[in-house]
Order: structure tokens, then C-alpha cells, then sequence
């Protein structure tokens, strides 16, 4: 019995020895263990910090954005709110219904210099600033030059244009169909009801390469009084055209036609 209580106490004293080792050897890696460098965190998005358009591009939808921009054209002035197409030296906005008094619309002519305040939104592919405000501030008019789009109709490269002032060369007035499932160079609503004389928004095909488009002429940026608008009244399907306007998407390019000129 004496030996077997003996042997007992030798290994106790044994395992006590090796507890008593592990948590030294704890202790000792805690006190050489450096604590990692703190990062400070990103500031939250406020809306107040002018952004490039790189940044913009990057901004998730639906947070605060503010950028400057130029604005290119307008679509009518309605119950305090603006359409504004907007683009600057590194790209293009599209602004919609922001706040805007009858007074501040007429000053809103091409070339003016606008901070813009909102949140980024994305409607069926077009990307777009939304429950905007704006204020015109002093800076050298910009205008920008139509790009020539018309090899990036069916790439993927189109998009990285989206909004910008645009050209198409050598488009094909392309037959739709009325609402009486007739040819027709164009329509003066979507479906075919529409009539003239209703300042109706105008849509027409176009085939680009090999590809069918439908382009708008948007009543509220150039209305039946518009040379644009009269001039896609008298096309004829078959017709060959230059376009100009802006590249406004909806599930893919739906530009906004401002210029239809034949082609030579």
C-alpha cells in the first residue's frame, strides 16, 4: 500500500510539473506576441466629397454620390424637377429629376459648370443619379465632342460610354412594325399607338453591323418643333444615316437621338 500511495504522489508531482511548464511556455508566447497595426476605417460615404468619375463608377447603387459635371443638354423643366445630361472631361452622368426651380432651369444652358448631389441608382442597366440636388458653380464652359461609337455597337466596350455624347456613322433605317403590323420607318410610341401631333416620343431601328437597334428621339429633350424630330418623320426604310445623341441604356444601348443627318 505505502508503495502504491508513493508511486501515486510521484505522479501527481509529474503532471503538476508539466501543467506548470505548458503555461510558462503560454505565458512567454502572449508576452513576445506584437499586436497587429489597427487599420483606420474607411470614413463612410457622406455625399460631400467631390468624386471622380472613376469613383463614381466604382460607388455601390444606392449610396450618397457627389460629382461636378458640365451639363450637355436637358430634358423639359416639370413640377420643381430637370433632366440633366451631364459630362465632364472623364466622363458622362445622367441625372434624374433632380430639384430644380423654373428660375435655376433656364439657367442650366449647355456648358454650365453644376455640383451634384445625390445617390447613385441603376434602372434596367442605366446608371444614374437619383433625389438629386445641384449648384451651379463658376468654371470655363465644356462641351464635349461626339465619339464615334459605331465599331462598339455589339462589344462589350460600348458601356464604358454609357451617357456620353455619342456618333454612329452609316446606320440602316431599319422597317418596325405599327400597331396594324405594318412596315414603318418609325413609330411614335413604343407600341405603335401613338399619333403625330402629340409630341410623342419617336422610335426607330437602325441596323449597326449586323445588329437591330431602336433609338429614341425623346420628346422632352427635342420636341416636334426640333429639326431632329421633323427629320425622323421624312425617313424612309432602307435609308442610310449618321446619328448623333446621347447613349442613354435601357436593357442595352437606347441612346437618345439629338442629330440624323443622311449619309454621303
Amino acid at each position: 500500500v505505502a508503495a502504491a500511495k508513493k508511486e501515486a504522489e510521484e505522479a501527481k508531482a509529474t503532471l503538476e510539473a508539466k501543467v506548470a511548464e505548458l503555461e510558462q511556455k503560454i505565458a512567454d508566447a502572449a508576452k513576445g506576441e506584437e499586436k497587429p497595426e489597427e487599420k483606420p476605417a474607411e470614413p463612410a460615404a457622406d455625399g460631400n466629397e467631390v468624386m471622380t468619375h472613376k469613383q463614381y463608377i466604382a460607388a455601390e447603387v444606392d449610396t450618397p454620390v457627389c460629382v461636378e459635371t458640365f451639363v450637355q443638354a436637358t430634358q423639359g423643366w416639370w413640377e420643381d424637377k430637370i433632366v440633366i445630361y451631364g459630362q465632364s472631361e472623364d466622363g458622362a452622368y445622367f441625372i434624374y429629376n433632380a430639384a430644380c426651380s423654373k428660375e435655376d432651369a433656364e439657367k442650366l444652358v449647355p456648358g454650365t459648370k453644376v455640383r451634384v448631389k445625390g445617390f447613385k441608382s441603376e434602372w434596367s442597366g442605366e446608371v444614374e443619379i437619383v433625389d438629386g440636388t445641384f449648384e451651379i458653380i463658376e468654371g470655363a464652359p465644356f462641351i464635349a465632342d461626339a465619339v464615334d461609337v459605331t465599331d462598339l455597337f455589339g462589344t462589350d466596350d460600348l458601356i464604358a460610354h454609357q451617357n456620353e455624347r455619342f456618333a454612329i456613322k452609316n446606320a440602316v433605317i431599319t422597317a418596325k412594325k405599327d400597331a396594324n403590323g405594318n412596315d414603318a420607318a418609325f413609330l411614335y410610341s413604343w407600341d405603335g399607338s401613338g399619333a403625330a401631333g402629340n409630341n410623342n416620343d419617336l422610335y426607330f431601328d437602325v441596323t449597326i453591323g449586323d445588329k437591330v437597334y431602336t433609338l429614341t428621339v425623346e420628346s422632352y429633350l427635342c420636341g416636334q418643333d426640333t429639326e431632329v424630330y421633323k427629320t425622323v418623320e421624312g425617313l424612309q426604310i432602307g435609308e442610310t444615316v449618321n446619328l448623333e445623341g446621347f447613349l442613354y441604356w435601357y436593357e442595352g444601348p437606347n441612346p437618345h437621338i439629338t442629330a440624323v443627318t443622311k449619309a454621303q
